[in-house]
């Protein structure tokens, strides 16, 4: 990228020298002798003068082709690969910013470890990279890398999860937690008004304490809960991962046992562990079980446990952000500003059996029933 100045810089220079010569040829044609012979001559002069034009502004063009299709270089610093989610977001970005569609990409998983995440971004700006791409673990502890990267010159693109003791980068692409944290709870209040459940125990797999995916969801369904005067058991960490959300289960049906009729797990992963737990314990989940169950993510598996009729509704959380991140980037690199921030388009999913009518602050929410064709779209 840097070197297309330069590049644009010689072909400019050497048009208005070609052009330069050829008005030069030009004037000398006007001194020929007139007559038959002469003009045919001029003629031959201006042909001449006309070719040299073309074959200049030929070059310019493969000049200009050369230079735009320099490689541009993304440093991307992924929170790991605990879940399907990740693993979308992941390939999504691995996808728009390829070789084949203009891009170099140096890409590290991180592994959920905010200091190799921190040190992924220095060695970034070590590349000289010329965007960055962070999906922060945390959401604090940002503000002394990316002072570093702005005095690098360097812009971020921050996606997913949020940044919240820093603003400076560019353009944050992904979702609203609190929102998707509200419509799990609003969905619930109307679906037990519905079932005629009157009263709310509900247990809570969160996902990696501090992570602005936690939090959102969290507060959200917190918010709905006092609202009603839900009773919120238990909330612990199943670090968005199976293996978690059955562990933190486990204890949960042990602790808990015959107290409790909603579990709400923070991603579809943490669901699956979940069901294990309560298999192995002998609960019955679902719509035609005993406890209510919801996740959020909506991922392929998830909804295909929601048709199997195990997770009651599933709330998404879309990881292709990618194109958006790539539109961005292009206005970045035209000298433009982009918007601040851009949430990604998300749904709801249930049966039809649980689909109900519900707002969020006054507002409708439209629910998506779960078939085959859906599954088969999603990510």
């Amino acid at each position: 990228m840097k070197k297309r100045v330069l590049g644009a810089l010689m072909s400019s220079a050497m048009v208005v020298s070609l052009l330069a010569g050829c008005s030069s040829g030009g004037a000398e044609t006007t001194q020929e002798p007139a007559g038959d012979a002469g003009q045919e001559e001029a003629a031959d002069n201006n042909t001449d003068t006309a070719a040299d034009v073309e074959e200049a502004e030929k070059e310019v063009a493969e000049n200009t082709e050369a230079s735009d299709g320099e490689l541009i270089n993304i440093g991307f610093a992924q929170v790991g690969h605990e879940s399907d989610w990740r693993t979308a977001s992941t390939k999504s970005c691995q996808d728009v910013f390829s070789e084949a569609n203009g891009y170099n990409l140096s890409f590290v998983d991180c592994d959920n470890d905010s200091a190799a995440q921190l040190e992924a971004v220095r060695s970034f700006i070590e590349q000289d990279v010329d965007y960055i791409i962070i999906d922060p673990i945390v959401s604090t502890g940002w503000d002394t890398v990316l002072t570093e990267c702005e005095e690098a010159g360097i812009p971020v693109i921050v996606i997913d999860r949020t940044i919240d003791d820093s603003d400076k980068y560019a353009a944050w692409v992904g979702s609203d937690f609190k929102q998707e944290g509200l419509a799990a709870g609003e969905w619930l209040k109307a679906y037990a008004d519905a079932n005629g459940i009157s009263e709310i125990n509900a247990l809570v797999i969160s996902g990696t304490t501090g992570a602005s995916a936690q939090i959102g969801r969290s507060d959200g369904f917190k918010e709905v809960a006092d609202k009603y005067g839900w009773t919120i058991l238990d909330e612990q960490t199943g670090d968005f991962t199976e293996d978690g959300g059955q562990e933190v289960m486990e204890s949960y049906c042990k602790s808990y046992e015959g107290k409790f009729n909603v579990v709400v797990c923070q991603n579809d992963n943490e669901a699956f562990g979940a069901m294990t737990a309560m298999d192995n314990a002998g609960v019955t989940y679902g719509p035609d079980g005993d406890v209510i169950l919801i996740s959020f993510d909506a991922c392929t598996a998830g909804l295909e446990e929601v048709k199997a009729r195990k997770i009651t509704a599933d709330f998404e959380c879309n990881p292709l952000a990618a194109p958006t991140v790539e539109e961005v980037i292009q206005t970045l690199k035209n000298g433009g500003t982009p918007e601040a921030e851009v949430y990604m388009p998300e749904h709801w999913y249930a049966l039809p059996d649980a689909i109900v009518e519900f707002s969020i602050n006054g507002e409708a929410q439209e629910m998506t029933e779960v078939t085959d064709a859906v599954i088969e779209a999603q990510y």
